[in-house]
């Protein structure tokens, strides 16, 4: 399964982003493992952040998406793509990947 997770920093022990369109960086997982980093490209601009980050991770074929908050443009841009997505926040990457995978095997 990949799972990105909205990040503030490069790597797993950064904090789960607040914010999804403009998190800093997605951090993407295939089976656990991190695989790739992405300076997100619509983290500063105009409107349509959502959207654009929404076709970006898929992309990458990315199933669920994490993040601290979605808003509601975002969440149907993911939807319209078929892919899930999950509010945690107050963790690091690290804890949010262990919850999902948690989750979607349970």
């Amino acid at each position: 399964m990949r799972i990105a997770i909205a990040s503030n920093g490069k790597d797993e022990n950064a904090k789960v982003s607040e914010v999804s369109g403009r998190a800093p960086y997605y951090l993407i997982f295939e089976d656990g493992k991190l695989t790739k980093a992405i300076k997100n490209p619509f983290r500063v601009g105009g409107g349509g952040a959502g959207f654009g980050v929404a076709e970006m991770l898929s992309d990458e074929k990315v199933e669920i998406v994490v993040s601290g908050k979605f808003g509601a443009n975002m969440v149907d841009a993911l939807k319209s793509k078929g892919i899930r997505h999950k509010e945690l926040s107050g963790m690091t990457v690290r804890e949010a990947l262990k919850e999902v995978k948690n989750v979607s095997s349970g």
